[in-house]
């Protein structure tokens, strides 16, 4: 199994057989046996998970599970992992989203080369074409987005944000699925790359705060909604 898949998979195992109480999870030697790998395997790929704030190891007790101080990282090692993500974390991420893109936007105005407004450009009309024929969006959405964090020439800024399009690849469809949705976030997308083409950092920062503005109200709105639920449903499991 390769180390990759390890991590991953060993993650979403020890998700589904810890104690729920305790967190408590299985052995290494019991890990090693499941996965058919050897103990080394284990024990560094549990020292990863350690480091990423997934799981902790106590001597003489065992393994056990922390994710609620999980790291960055670790949240989009459970994305990959297909493991649900808590939805405060979702509208939290999407917060943080929003305030790195508002200051790519702003740094892309000053630092953009033209490989960047072209790529912009054929992503703009891929994106074109997709609504023509009823497609909704999806990753172009994303491509879109992080290209204009790359142009801030910034590797590690691009980094940082291309972790929070990894923790919410499975939600993009479920945003887009609204084809009215798709041509509003085209529309804005068109409005931005003009801003940026004219080097207006002013603008394409209000601009971007605008159309970011909509997928944050539409998640805190569905995570007010979990809420109310789970607040209507306590009183019958008294």
């Amino acid at each position: 199994m390769k180390e990759k898949n390890l991590l991953a998979d060993l993650a979403s195992y020890l998700f589904s057989c810890s104690n729920a109480e305790s967190g408590r999870t299985p052995s290494e030697r019991e890990l090693a046996e499941h996965f058919a790998v050897s103990r080394g395997q284990i024990r560094e790929s549990l020292a990863i998970l350690e480091a990423m704030r997934i799981v902790e190891r106590r001597a003489k007790s065992g393994i056990y599970l922390t994710t609620r101080q999980a790291s960055v990282e670790a949240m989009a090692l459970f994305a990959k992992a297909g493991l649900p993500l808590d939805p405060i974390q979702i509208y939290e991420t999407v917060e943080l989203r929003k305030i790195h893109e508002i200051k790519a936007a702003e740094l892309a105005c000053s630092r953009a080369i033209e490989e960047n407004y072209e790529r912009l450009r054929e992503i703009l009309k891929a994106s074109e074409d997709r609504l023509a024929s009823g497609e909704p969006l999806g990753k172009l959405d994303r491509d879109f987005h992080l290209e204009i964090v790359r142009a801030t020439q910034n590797s590690v800024f691009h980094k940082i944000c291309s972790v929070y399009y990894l923790m919410g690849e499975e939600r993009l469809p479920i945003y887009f699925s609204d084809p009215e949705r798709g041509r509003r976030s085209h529309a804005e997308h068109i409005q931005i790359y003009e801003a940026l083409l004219r080097r207006d950092g002013n603008l394409a920062q209000a601009l971007m705060s605008a159309h970011l503005q909509g997928a944050e109200s539409y998640w805190k709105d569905l995570i007010d909604g979990v809420e109310a639920g789970d607040a209507e449903r306590k009183p019958e499991q008294v």
